[in-house]
């Protein structure tokens, strides 16, 4: 039998994997191997663990987020309400104020008109006197004077009533 290159080639190959097991390497190398699987898993999980956190701080994110925003549109839609109430308030307030203004203007104006008319009446009282003594004194004595003054002053006095009534 000749030994030929392959014999030896398989010799070599069979005295390498001894030597491979004699030193444990297969074991080592799976143990490093499961090393790595671990390690790989452990950071798997932790990343794991990581997006589950992340996605439990995003819906929470979410849920203030929308809760906020329902709260901003509760206070926007409370001060266009508030708002709407005060125009109103301030309207009517408005009104009412003018209102009472006019009516005191009215009332004002009013008292001026019945002050001006008794002024006039008194002018034209006195005026009236005046001209009724003048024409008296000179037209008729002082006796019949004196009765015709009286009379006519009685006469003046009840219409002046009658007028103020």
């Amino acid at each position: 039998m000749a030994l030929d290159a392959t014999f030896w080639v398989a010799v070599s190959f069979i005295i390498f994997f001894g030597i491979l097991i004699y030193f444990k390497i297969p074991q080592k190398i799976n143990s490093i191997l499961d090393k790595l699987i671990s390690e790989i898993k452990n950071e798997i999980d932790e990343s794991e663990k990581l997006r589950t956190e992340a996605k439990t701080l995003l819906d929470n994110a979410q849920k203030k987020l929308d809760t906020a925003q329902s709260e901003s549109k509760k206070i926007l839609e409370e001060a266009r309400k508030d708002s709407d109430k005060l125009i109103i308030d301030l309207n009517d307030k408005f009104h009412k104020s003018s209102e009472i203004k006019k009516n005191l203007a009215e009332n004002k104006i009013g008292q001026m008109k019945e002050a001006a008319i008794k002024e006039i009446k008194d002018a034209s009282i006195k005026v009236a006197v005046e001209s009724v003594k003048k024409i008296i004194t000179t037209s008729v004595d002082k006796s019949k004077l004196d009765t015709l003054f009286q009379k006519n002053l009685d006469e003046t006095k009840e219409e002046l009533k009658k007028i103020n009534s």
